[in-house]
C-alpha cells in the first residue's frame, strides 16, 4: 500500500516552493506579480510562497496563467493546491484542536519517518488519555492565569483528537517512529500512581510495535561532546524527495518549524548522538517493563540514578544489559 499523501503544511510549502521556482523562472519579481494581477498587498504572495496560508485555486490559478506554466505542470499544482486546503476528516471533527497540535497533525499526515526527542515530557503520539488529560488541564490552568481565552476549551475534545492523532502509529502505512526517551521525564511526579502505572504499560505495548523504536537516556549519562539537548525536537521525513524534512523546535509555549538545511543536519547529529547515549531498545523494552509494576516509585525521588532506574543500574553492571546501541 502506498503512503499517505502529506498533510496540509507540506502541501503548502511544497506549492509554494513551485510557484516561487515558477515566478523566478519568469523573471518577475513579487513587487511586478502584484502589480499584475491587482492584489492589494504583496504579502498575500509572500506568504502564499513561504506556506503560510491556505491556497486559493482561483489565485494559483491565476499565478499559473502568468508564469506560462504547461498543462502538466497546472494539472500537478492544482492538485497540490486542493490538498493543501483539505483539513482531512478527522481534523475537521476537532475544530476547537489547538494550533499546535493542529500543526503536528498536519505534519504527521503522510510522512514516511519521524524522529522525536523530549527531555521533559511523554511526546504526545505515546501518551495515554490519561496522562494527556492531566498535561492539557496543567496547560490550561496557565493559560487562564494568564487570562487567555483558549483556556475554557473542553479539554475532553483535545484528549480525543490527540488519540485520533496517535492512530497513525498503526494504520497500515504506518511511518517509521524513533523516539528518545528521558529517564528523568519518565520520573517526572505527572500525576497519580494509576494514571502512570497505565502510561508506563501503553509504552510497553507501543515499543512492540514492528515500526516503533524507543530508546531511553539515564540520567547523567553523556550525550556527544558533552552535549546538553535544550529543549524538545521533532524530524519528520516524508516518501516524496520533493517535499523537505521538516524540523519541529518545542518551546515552552510557542514551536518553531524549519527545512533549512544547516539547522535540520545539526538536529540530526543530535539525534544520533542522543541514540548513541540511550539504551537500546531491547534494553528500554526490559527497564519498561520493569517500572510497570511500580509507577509510584518512579514517580519518587530522583536522587543519584532514583528508585526506578536501580534495577536496569543493576542488570546493566552485572552484564544483563547489553551494549548495542
Amino acid at each position: 500500500m502506498p503512503p499517505a499523501a502529506p498533510g496540509p503544511i507540506l502541501r503548502r510549502r511544497r506549492l509554494g516552493t513551485e510557484l516561487r521556482r515558477l515566478r523566478e523562472r519568469a523573471g518577475l519579481t513579487g513587487d511586478q506579480v502584484i502589480e499584475r494581477i491587482g492584489w492589494a498587498s504583496a504579502s498575500k504572495l509572500s506568504r502564499l510562497e513561504n506556506g503560510r496560508s491556505r491556497p486559493d485555486p482561483d489565485d494559483v490559478g491565476v499565478l499559473l496563467n502568468l508564469y506560462g506554466a504547461g498543462d502538466e505542470q497546472r494539472e500537478e499544482l492544482l492538485a497540490i493546491t486542493l490538498e493543501a486546503g483539505d483539513m482531512r476528516g478527522w481534523l475537521r471533527n476537532f475544530p476547537v484542536m489547538t494550533e499546535q497540535q493542529r500543526a503536528f497533525a498536519e505534519l504527521e499526515a503522510g510522512c514516511a519517518e519521524i524522529l522525536e526527542y523530549n527531555p521533559v515530557l511523554v511526546p504526545g503520539l505515546l501518551q495515554t488519555a490519561g496522562y494527556a488529560r492531566h498535561r492539557i488541564i496543567s496547560a490550561a490552568r496557565v493559560a487562564e492565569r494568564a487570562g487567555d481565552p483558549e483556556a475554557a476549551e473542553d479539554p475532553e475534545t483535545e484528549v480525543r483528537a490527540r488519540q485520533a492523532r496517535q492512530s497513525l502509529l498503526t494504520r497500515p502505512d504506518a511511518p517509521r517512529y524513533t523516539a528518545v526517551l528521558e529517564e528523568a521525564a519518565l520520573g517526572r511526579r505527572a500525576g497519580p500512581p494509576e494514571m502512570l502505572h497505565d502510561q508506563f504499560a501503553h509504552l510497553c505495548e507501543v515499543a512492540m510495535l514492528p515500526n516503533v523504536t524507543l530508546r531511553l537516556l539515564l540520567r547523567d549519562t553523556r550525550i556527544g561532546d558533552w552535549y546538553l539537548p535544550p529543549t524538545a525536537f521533532s524530524v519528520y521525513r516524508f516518501a516524496d524527495p520533493l517535499d523537505p524534512e521538516t524540523l519541529a523546535i518545542e518551546g515552552g509555549f510557542t514551536d518553531v518549524m524549519s527545512s533549512e538545511a544547516n539547522t535540520l543536519n545539526r538536529y540530526k547529529v543530535v539525534f544520533e548522538w542522543l541514540c548513541s547515549a540511550a539504551l537500546s531498545a531491547s534494553d528500554t523494552l526490559s527497564w519498561l517493563f520493569e517500572a510497570t509494576g511500580r509507577p509510584e516509585t518512579a514517580a519518587e525521588s530522583t536522587v543519584a540514578y532514583g528508585p526506578a532506574t536501580a534495577p536496569a543500574q543493576r542488570r546493566r553492571a552485572s552484564g544483563r544489559l547489553t551494549t548495542d546501541r
